[in-house]
C-alpha cells in the first residue's frame, strides 16, 4: 500500500482528473435496457433498467465515472417520472425493474421527494423495485417511498471492499460500520439490501483482489445482504488512467471475477452475479473471451458452476 495518495484521493484531487461530461437531456433517461437476471425464487426473470438523468452524487468515489451522465443542478419536479412513463414506452414489459441514478436515490437533491408518489403509481405493475444509494441517505425516507410503492422494494449499496484503507482511499465518505447499520435498518424495515462489490480496486494485485473480494461478499452476507454483485474495476474516469500510469491500478482479469463468482455462489448464502459489461476490457485472450463470457451469464442465471473453460493462455487444472 502506498501511503503517497491518502491525501490524493480527494474531491479536488479527484474532480481535477476528469474530462468533460455528457450532454444529458433531463426530460430522457440517458440509457435503458432489459435483461434478464435470476429472481430471488430461483425463476430467471427480465428485468427493465432505467439509468436516469439527475444531479451529479455529492460522493466523489476515486473509481466512480458515472458523473458523465449526470446534471449539475436539481432536475425539476416532473422530470424523473417523465423520464420512467418514457422509458416504460421504449421496453418490453418485464416483472422486475430498477432505477438506476448514477448516485442514490434517496438524495432529494437527485430525486426530488415530492415524486415519490407519481414514481410509485408508474411502477405498480412490477413485482421489485430495486434503487441504489450510499448508507447515508438510507433513513426514515426510505420507508416513505416503500410504503407508496405497491411491488416490494429492494435497496442496492456500494460496499465496494472490506479492506480498510483501501476503502479510505476511495474517498467514499463512508465506513463498514456505515454500510453494517444502513444494513441493518433496511432488514428490521424489511427491505431486502444487495451489495456492490470491486473486484481488484486501486493499489492491490491481482491475488489481494481475488481475496479482498471474497472477503467483502463474505462480509456482506454475514450482515444480511440478499444478493451481491461484482464489478471489474475499469478505468476511463481520468484519476484511475493516473493511478494506472503510477503503477498503483491495472484492471483485474476476466479469470479472476470467474473464480470470485464461483467462490460466492458455492456459499450459498444468497444470489452472486458478476457484471458483464464490456468484459473485452479484462480478457487477454481473443480464443477464450466469447467462452468465458457465456460461462459468466450462464452462472449468473443458473447459480451453478459451469464447466471451466479450458484454453492454451490459461489450461485447466
Amino acid at each position: 500500500m502506498n501511503k503517497d495518495f491518502e491525501a490524493v484521493s480527494s474531491n479536488k484531487w479527484i474532480a481535477s482528473e476528469r474530462g468533460n461530461k455528457n450532454t444529458v437531456d433531463h426530460n430522457r433517461p440517458y440509457a435503458w435496457l432489459v435483461e434478464k437476471e435470476r429472481s430471488i425464487d430461483g425463476k430467471i426473470e427480465d428485468t427493465a433498467i432505467i439509468f436516469l438523468t439527475n444531479k451529479e452524487c455529492p460522493f466523489k468515489c476515486l473509481m466512480c465515472d458515472l458523473w458523465k451522465n449526470t446534471t449539475d443542478r436539481t432536475v425539476p419536479v416532473g422530470a424523473i417520472p417523465e423520464q420512467i412513463e418514457w422509458a416504460l414506452s421504449q421496453m418490453p414489459s418485464a416483472k422486475h425493474i430498477k432505477l438506476y441514478n448514477s448516485g442514490s436515490f434517496f438524495d432529494e437533491k437527485a430525486i426530488p421527494v415530492a415524486d415519490y408518489g407519481t414514481i410509485a403509481t408508474l411502477l405498480e405493475d412490477f413485482e421489485t423495485v430495486i434503487v441504489e444509494s450510499h448508507p447515508k441517505f438510507i433513513t426514515e425516507k426510505c420507508l416513505g417511498f416503500r410504503d407508496m410503492l405497491k411491488p416490494r422494494l429492494e435497496v442496492a449499496i456500494g460496499l465496494e471492499t472490506v479492506h480498510p484503507e483501501v476503502l479510505l482511499k476511495l474517498n467514499k465518505s463512508m465506513t463498514l460500520g456505515d454500510f453494517s447499520k444502513s444494513v441493518d435498518f433496511l432488514s428490521q424495515n424489511k427491505i431486502s439490501s444487495r451489495a456492490f462489490i470491486l473486484l481488484k480496486p486501486p493499489f492491490l494485485s491481482e491475488e489481494e483482489g481475488i481475496h479482498w473480494a471474497k472477503r467483502s461478499i463474505d462480509y456482506a452476507f454475514g450482515r444480511g445482504v440478499e444478493c451481491c454483485t461484482v464489478i471489474p474495476v475499469r478505468g476511463g474516469n481520468g484519476a484511475m488512467e493516473h493511478l494506472h500510469k503510477m503503477g498503483h491500478f491495472e484492471v483485474p482479469e476476466i479469470q479472476s471475477l470467474e473464480t470470485v463468482l464461483e467462490y460466492g455462489i458455492q456459499l450459498r448464502l444468497g444470489r452472486v452475479f458478476a457484471d458483464v459489461w464490456d468484459l473485452s476490457l479484462f480478457s487477454k485472450c481473443d480464443n477464450c473471451l466469447e467462452a468465458r463470457t457465456k460461462r459468466l451469464e450462464a452462472m449468473n442465471l443458473t447459480q451453478s458452476i459451469g464447466k471451466e473453460v479450458a484454453c492454451e493462455c490459461r489450461p485447466t487444472v
